[in-house]
């Protein structure tokens, strides 16, 4: 090739490749393949965001800056964020004069699109997003946004900080009817989730491809994803595992579920009507999504899943979700109370409890504790998908079918807001328990800057000796034979840096197995590093609790902590006190004072 015709051939654009891979990224994902919108890259575009990514106007294409610069998963977000606007109809084709919404309008838009990929995910965002985005649609975040100022990261649009992301234009395709973007993408998103179903669902074969028949709790799933927005989320992202030899090996005579890995275990040789199974799956979703397993706590299993059940079963009838199978639990005095309530109710009769029956059997709990072992598959978290799914599923249900059980309505909105950690509220009860030491100042002893101004006198801060002793707390510590050593330096852990937070000189430790051994005064700092662990016996710590509340160096009103794994003795500690215990364990008397559970 002659010099000449390589210096007049065009150059590549690696820009235009990486946008290009970016939508090839978003094409995968079949409902956005599905929306017929088109793009423009042109460097003559009028409409694209000279400092912003891409905008879409309402004749449907997206405007593209050609000189921004981003990877292709952060272009394929881009594009999501802005055919989501067209699907959901802020940017509607119409004819005419158009009239632009105000700036709360289009950020409402935003939150609500930025919220809908956060669980529909596509690609990457180009910009840091919060991870929490405020309840509500469109117009009920405009209207308290009016009122209230816009805040400052929930409205992140594509088109950088200045402009907008959605335009309305005049349609431009005279002789044809506008564009309805909304009804098109529906209709894609159904059948991609009808699509994801059918794979998840198994009913494919796999040599042949052709379709199997239609199992009935395959059309109760279904029916769930399309027909009742409250627990659709939810239903879409279970796997329902019917498997009729896993069933009997592991005895669940109708059906079981695991929410660690999202998965619904049925017994497929039940002869049940398709109303049937959809009490069934909405009452193992609902076990699920509700995380009873994880409020179980120490409580017995099988006792705790039969109160959840008497709960469950009142919600799903009051709702006519389905018929209820015959044999399940149900009493309508036990309505309005939660789990916890009616557990608190039926353990006073233990005996005649044992003898009922789950859907998973009789004296077997269907909330299981560990997922059964069907060979290798990907786990994921999903406690904030549980979350999601549920807050956003109540929000449609709301808007579309009315009213829900109130106790059903408190634990939704209970779940939106999660409970703090245990060391967070562990450092609570320090704040409230244990006092800090007050300095006071004195000119008999120098202050640390008296050098730099020998001419001026400073008064020192010091702590007298009285406010030593009023500033300090107990710890109980389990040293027997079952404590975990990993947990237990965790405990020590914690409980040395807020006590080095709150300037507390020194803590009260007391080892207790087979008897107390009392370690005396230990500086925080030596708590966690340095505290050498004498016993390793058996568990009896109402010793140790006693020598602290009759030593005379141990103020009347310092707290204690008692550190144990649960197999203890009863205890009666007649001050403060909390309990520090593994996650799962339980206490074999009812506790006074609080309880975390490290995790």
């Amino acid at each position: 090739m002659s010099p000449s015709v390589q210096k007049g051939a065009k150059k590549p654009d690696p820009g235009a490749e990486v946008f290009a891979e970016g939508v090839r990224l978003l094409r995968q994902n079949p409902a956005f393949d599905a929306v017929p919108a088109d793009f423009c890259r042109r460097d003559d575009c009028g409409l694209a965001p000279p400092g912003g990514w891409a905008v879409v106007d309402s004749d449907g294409t997206v405007h593209v800056n050609p000189r921004r610069r981003a990877e292709p998963e952060e272009w394929a977000w881009v594009l999501a964020h802005c055919l989501l606007h067209l699907g959901f109809g802020h940017v509607p084709a119409a004819r005419g004069v158009r009239v632009q919404p105000d700036v709360y309008e289009e950020a409402a838009r935003c939150a609500v699109v930025n919220r809908f990929l956060a669980t529909f995910p596509v690609g990457r965002p180009p910009v840091a997003l919060p991870q929490e985005y405020p309840g509500g649609d469109e117009e009920e975040l405009a209207a308290r946004w009016r009122r209230d100022g816009l805040p400052p990261a929930v409205t992140a649009g594509t088109a950088g900080t200045a402009d907008h992301d959605q335009l309305l234009v005049e349609w431009q395709n005279y002789g044809h009817t506008p564009k309805d973007w909304s009804t098109a993408f529906a209709a894609a998103l159904t059948r991609t989730m009808s699509a994801a179903m059918d794979r998840a669902g198994g009913r494919f074969d796999q040599e042949t491809g052709e379709r199997l028949p239609v199992r009935p709790w395959t059309r109760a799933l279904g029916w769930f994803v399309s027909s009742y927005p409250l627990l659709g989320g939810i239903a879409a992202g279970l796997t329902v595992v019917a498997d009729a030899e896993l069933a009997r090996a592991h005895g669940i005579t109708i059906a079981a579920v695991n929410a660690e890995a999202g998965e619904v275990y049925i017994n497929p040789l039940r002869q049940q009507t398709d109303e049937e199974w959809r009490f069934i799956l909405g009452h193992e979703m609902l076990h699920a999504a509700l995380r009873h397993g994880e409020r179980r706590g120490g409580r017995d299993p099988f006792l705790f899943n039969v109160a959840a059940d008497y709960v469950i079963n009142g919600w799903l009838l009051e709702m006519g979700v389905g018929d209820m199978p015959e044999g399940l639990l149900h009493d309508p005095q036990l309505k309005g109370l939660s789990a916890e309530e009616v557990y608190d109710r039926i353990v006073r009769d233990e005996r005649r409890i044992r003898r009922l029956a789950t859907l998973a059997g009789k004296n077997r709990p269907d909330i299981l504790g560990a997922p059964l072992d069907r060979g290798p598959r990907d786990y994921v978290d999903l406690d904030d998908f549980y979350r999601r799914g549920l807050q956003q599923g109540f929000e449609l249900h709301q808007r579309e079918r009315g009213l829900l059980p109130a106790g059903l309505v408190e634990e939704i909105r209970a779940l939106a807001h999660p409970p703090l950690p245990w060391d967070a509220r562990l450092a609570r009860w320090f704040d409230e328990f244990v006092p800090r030491p007050e300095p006071v100042r004195s000119y008999s002893r120098p202050a640390r800057r008296q050098s730099a101004t020998p001419d001026i006198p400073r008064a020192g801060r010091y702590h007298p000796p009285e406010e030593v002793p009023r500033c300090t707390f107990g710890v109980v510590l389990d040293t027997s034979g079952s404590m975990n050593r990993v947990l237990l330096g965790k405990a020590l852990g914690a409980i040395a840096s807020y006590a080095a937070a709150r300037d507390v000189p020194a803590a009260r430790v007391v080892h207790c197995d087979a008897a107390p051994h009392d370690a005396g005064y230990v500086p925080v700092g030596e708590i966690a590093g340095r505290v050498r662990v004498r016993g390793r016996g058996g568990t009896e710590l109402q010793p140790g609790v006693d020598l602290l509340e009759r030593a005379e160096d141990f103020p009347r009103g310092a707290p204690l902590l008692v550190i144990t794994d649960g197999a203890c003795d009863v205890l009666r500690v007649r001050r403060e006190h909390a309990f520090l215990v593994p996650r799962g364990a339980g206490l074999p008397f009812t506790p006074r004072g609080p309880v975390f559970r490290m995790s």
